[in-house]
């Protein structure tokens, strides 16, 4: 029987359109759940659309538009960029579905509330819309503003909500990340979170008002006058999505999850609430949280204001899918934040994809097309050691190093044409030359091997080469046409 790999990433908000960020997240997971696959296990990949938020009302509302029209439009237009991205998720949960995701939640919250750990009281506090959390004076910038969103003035929030015993479980938490047990990476993001947890934890408001939310969101069991506050339901979303309160079986059948990928601005959400949820109701942990950073553009902060948001869509539209992926997945480091400019684009896209690969795989066909090389007949059945020399990148998450090592193979299979000069060669050695090139030897990573470690990160390109090597070749149209 398959082992089975259960990875997913964040639930973006749907309050406006996808942005490179979402793009680069959704791509990592997509390489990460199709490297398992290559190496034989059962996958399962789960994304969706958190629709809960007040952010999600507020926008609507601004726009004159239903809350539900609203998050279907969005909704939408994040499932289209998967596709556009050619990433294959297996479920896309939405926050709304009342048939699965609020039958969920409820009975998350009822499991928590029978352990003692909910409970109701007056709470007045500092309310970050664009986070969707309370914070205390003392985690504000100097103009007393969230610092994942200066320049927006906190709500001062009165109400009575009801709360969750997260003190209770500080002890817990900590001796789970310790011992990576919940494990976090990279490591610096594990100590971040340690260091959060040697402040005494305070408990958390896990309702709003209907008066507040405009009565959208999941109801809280037993009282129709609150909504479930967001982040208590969109964290379901990933049991929500396989089963969890509506389909035991699939549930058992894949929960823990292995990994959940999400970016440093959620950490103390997944890495601190979530697995005291879990905890609270009997539930067993994900295994590891895989916490990647954020892109700048041109050295700056992405922002609507300075107008320097990037549109995926177009970027696809311009340069190509796999272009696109290969950037997001070599440049910007898997486990920090990185830069995204159009001018480093078309550079990296030059040098590597269409002077690298793209050249590469180029010669390679001419030369057994001149030489007559058969290369149906040529075998293939050593085990791939390239895709074995990324596995220790790949357990770590990072890809960036992955893609390194790959190039690498395409630079070597360049420099030995280059030594060998097939071209000049008796028709027999060529032919041994070429074959080498194709199908490798003891010293020599073969191209069919290149293609074969490429189907995480490049499908489409990793397809058209298998394909072009498994029948009578032909030069055909360059694979990344030269960007002048």
């Amino acid at each position: 029987m398959n082992k089975k790999f259960y990875i997913t990433t964040a639930i973006p908000y749907v309050n406006a359109a996808p942005h490179i960020g979402h793009a680069l997240e959704f791509i990592q997971g997509d390489a990460i759940a199709r490297y398992h696959q290559l190496i034989g296990e059962e996958v399962l990949f789960l994304t969706g659309s958190d629709e809960n938020a007040l952010k999600n009302v507020q926008a609507a509302e601004k726009a004159g538009k239903p809350v539900q029209d609203f998050v279907n439009e969005y909704a939408d237009r994040f499932e289209e960029l998967l596709k556009k991205l050619n990433v294959r998720v297996d479920i896309f949960q939405r926050g709304s579905s009342q048939k699965t995701h609020f039958v969920s939640s409820q009975k998350l919250w009822e499991l928590c509330n029978k352990n003692g750990d909910v409970y109701q009281k007056e709470y007045t506090g500092l309310y970050c819309v664009g986070c969707e959390t309370f914070y205390e004076p003392s985690e504000l910038d100097e103009n007393g503003e969230c610092l994942e969103h200066p320049g927006k003035k906190l709500e001062e929030v009165s109400e009575t909500n009801y709360f969750f015993k997260l003190s209770k479980y500080q002890e817990r938490l900590i001796e789970l990340i310790s011992s990576d047990t919940l494990k976090i990476v990279p490591e610096t993001r594990k100590n971040e979170m340690l260091s959060f947890l040697k402040q005494p934890l305070k408990d958390i408001s896990i309702s709003r008002s209907n008066e507040r939310t405009k009565s959208w969101g999941v109801p809280v069991p037993g009282d129709d006058l609150q909504r479930m506050y967001v982040w208590f339901d969109a964290l379901n979303i990933y049991q929500s999505g396989i089963g969890f309160g509506w389909n035991d079986e699939k549930y058992k059948e894949w929960w823990p999850a292995d990994v959940h990928i999400i970016g440093k601005g959620i950490a103390r959400f997944h890495a601190i609430y979530w697995p005291a949820f879990l905890i609270s109701a009997g539930l067993p942990l994900p295994k590891e949280l895989f916490i990647h950073g954020y892109i700048t553009v041109n050295g700056a902060k992405m922002s609507k204001s300075i107008g320097n948001v990037i549109d995926p869509f177009e970027m696809i539209d311009k340069y190509g899918v796999d272009a696109v992926r290969y950037y997001l997945l070599r440049e910007i480091p898997s486990h920090g934040d990185g830069d995204f400019s159009e001018r480093r684009f078309k550079e990296l896209y030059n040098a590597d994809l269409a002077n690298g690969l793209g050249n590469l795989v180029a010669r390679v066909s001419t030369l057994i097309q001149k030489n007559n090389l058969d290369v149906t007949q040529l075998k293939h059945d050593r085990p791939n050691g390239l895709l074995e020399q990324i596995t220790p990148h790949m357990k770590e998450y990072r890809i960036d190093l992955a893609l390194e090592l790959i190039w690498g193979a395409v630079t070597g299979l360049d420099k030995y044409i280059n030594l060998q000069r097939p071209w000049r060669q008796e028709a027999s050695d060529a032919k041994k030359t070429l074959s080498n090139i194709v199908i490798g030897s003891e010293s020599l990573t073969s191209l069919l091997e290149i293609a074969q470690t490429l189907t995480p990160f490049l499908p489409e390109t990793s397809e058209k080469i298998l394909k072009q090597f498994s029948e009578k070749i032909e030069s055909s149209t360059p694979l990344f046409p030269r960007i002048q």
